[in-house]
Order: C-alpha cells, then sequence, then structure tokens
C-alpha cells in the first residue's frame, strides 16, 4: 500500500488523490464500489480530516468519484469518450467498448410540421413528420434521452415497435435504402431539468450535454434528432492539425 510522505513538499491531499486515482486505473477500484469513509481515510493515512475533504472534493470535481447521501463515496463509472472527427452512432460506439447498447421508446407520433421545424428540416409547413423519443441505455444504464423528427414521406410504414427493435439507422439502410453521408452536430452545456433527470437517473440541476444533430442523405435531411447526453457520462474530443 502507497503511503502519504508527510516529508514531501507535494501537499498532503494532492498525494491521497494520487493513491486513490492509482487504485481506480489499477482496477483495484472498480466502478461503483465504496471508497473508505473520512475516519477510514484519515486512520489508514495518517492524516487530517480536512485533507481528506479536500481530497474527496477535488476527486469529485474531476469525475473520478461520486457522493450519494447517507451512503458513502463510490467510484464513478467510465466517462465514454467520443471522437468528433467522424460520423457516428449510439448503438455501434456501445458496442465498441463492450456495453449492451438498448432503447426504450417513450413516445411515438405523426405529427404536422410547424414553422420552426419547416426550416430546420427544409419542409413544407403542415406536411407530416414522425417525432419519436428514446432512452438510450447502455448495460441497462441510462445515458442519453433523444427527440428525433424524421420525414413521414420518407419513412412510409415507420413503427414504434420497428423502433424497439432495431437501430434507427439500420432501419434507414435496410428497410428504406436511405445511406447517411453527413451529419452537421451542435452542442451547448444545459441544467438537467427534472423531467430529464428523472429518466435519466441523474441529478436535477446538473449538467447535461444538449446535442442538436441534423443528418443528411446526400442533400436530403433524413433525421434531426435532439439529445440530453448526461454529463458525467460522456465527455468529447477532436483532433486540431494546423
Amino acid at each position: 500500500m502507497k503511503i502519504i510522505d508527510k516529508q514531501n513538499k507535494m501537499p498532503l491531499y494532492f498525494q491521497l488523490m494520487d493513491i486513490i486515482i492509482n487504485m481506480i486505473e489499477e482496477g483495484n477500484l472498480r466502478e461503483n464500489d465504496q471508497l473508505p469513509s473520512e475516519r477510514e481515510l484519515c486512520d489508514i493515512y495518517d492524516i487530517s480530516r480536512s485533507t481528506v475533504r479536500q481530497a474527496i472534493q477535488e476527486l469529485e470535481k474531476e469525475g473520478y468519484i461520486y457522493k450519494l447521501h447517507g451512503k458513502g463515496t463510490f467510484v464513478s463509472p467510465k466517462m465514454f469518450k467520443q471522437n468528433l472527427l467522424k460520423f457516428y452512432s449510439f448503438t455501434e460506439e456501445m458496442k465498441k467498448i463492450g456495453k449492451i447498447p438498448s432503447s426504450k421508446v417513450l413516445d411515438f407520433q405523426i405529427i404536422s410540421c410547424n414553422e420552426k421545424l419547416s426550416k430546420k428540416m427544409n419542409l413544407n409547413i403542415g406536411e407530416k413528420i414522425y417525432i419519436f423519443t428514446r432512452l438510450r441505455l447502455a448495460d441497462n444504464e441510462p445515458m442519453m434521452l433523444e427527440t428525433s423528427y424524421v420525414p413521414y414521406a420518407k419513412f412510409l410504414g415507420l413503427t414504434q415497435e420497428l423502433l424497439e427493435e432495431n437501430p434507427m439507422y439500420d432501419i434507414f439502410a435496410k428497410m428504406y435504402n436511405i445511406s447517411i453521408t453527413s451529419a452537421e452536430e451542435v452542442f451547448r452545456s444545459v441544467l438537467t431539468r427534472t423531467d430529464e433527470a428523472e429518466l435519466l437517473r441523474y441529478t436535477s440541476g446538473l449538467p447535461s450535454m444538449m446535442i442538436e444533430r441534423i443528418t443528411y442523405d446526400n442533400e436530403n435531411i433524413v433525421e434531426y434528432t435532439r439529445s440530453i447526453a448526461r454529463g458525467d457520462k460522456f465527455k468529447y474530443s477532436i483532433l486540431l492539425e494546423k
């Protein structure tokens, strides 16, 4: 077991952070494992409670741990890192990291396109569109809440049952011969609403990422989706080259 060196110029709380991070990265502490209590950490490493609290606060800020009121402190599940340089789908990306993706269709309707949606999707006001909301899960854990709008005329016969049994892009390709050629996404940080938090098993008021995606088959828009991704589950990266 690593010890804290009180002769080291490195702050004691930082040394404790380093010990806990190493235990997580080496697999000695796994996702959702409970950390020792503040009192136990004080006794194990012979340090003050204020030092322990500072280390815990910093580890929580950096996303290594999370707290459950009245229960203790736990190791955070690993965040999913999404590369933005290429087109991606939730289903395929979850499979790549060894998780089992699934979706629950919470709502499915056919509505008339209003002015706002007509501009987003390049449709005429009054045209029919499908609107459906899906809860996206990985290993049965809620990750993202998606509301999608797709043109009715392009996807005649689309049903809730199809979406519950198949990934949406598989339906587009196999049943409607739609090839996804590009997508445009806009990201912004938002505070999670109470209704969203309940579905995502998250905390209302904490940050989430709102993602708006417009997907194209050549010049034709085939999907407009607004997603709320849990702030503790996703991080996004892009490589910038000079």
